[in-house]
């Protein structure tokens, strides 16, 4: 009888998440060393972003580029990102992000370390769960004090 949690926004959610996850993440590191803990955060939040990917292709009824774009914009609902889309075609979806406020509220909870793995880690795998022919580079982050992120993402071979 879980809650539905489609209901949360997705901000929200992370907020949540982070204020039970961090203060178990630094006890884990205390416990097991740094390199052990974030190896193993590293891959349960790619295990679960992989999922979310696979779901949101179910939810927009497709995994095309044009699907993946429009399931985007959930991740900012409410002005969580400020988008300056670049390009949108069958193959091709670039954008930047200058203003991402999943990166403001983890650096107000002292958590951006851990929030480049929590929130900007998942972005690999969910795209790869999406659909596996679709591929993301990314060079920076605003988590990672850059003035913005670049998603490009692309459609990489045949059906």
């Amino acid at each position: 009888m879980g809650a539905d949690l489609s209901q949360i926004d997705i901000l929200s959610r992370r907020e949540i998440e982070a204020l039970i996850t961090v203060p178990l993440i630094k006890a884990f590191i205390e416990e097991v060393g740094r390199e052990k803990a974030i190896e193993t955060l590293r891959a349960v939040i790619k295990s679960l972003a992989f999922e979310s990917g696979v779901q949101l292709a179910r939810r927009m009824g497709g995994n095309s580029i044009a699907c993946f774009a429009d399931g985007f914009k959930g991740f900012g609902v409410g002005d969580t990102l400020e988008v300056e889309q670049l390009e949108l075609s069958e193959t091709r979806f670039d954008f930047n992000v200058k203003r991402c406020k999943y990166a403001e509220m983890y650096k107000e909870l002292g958590m951006a370390d851990l929030g480049v793995i929590l929130s900007c880690g998942r972005d690999f795998e969910l795209v790869a769960g999406f659909n596996p022919r679709m591929t993301l580079r990314r060079t920076r982050t605003i988590m990672e004090g850059y003035d913005h992120c670049d998603f490009r993402i692309a459609m990489e071979g045949k059906s």
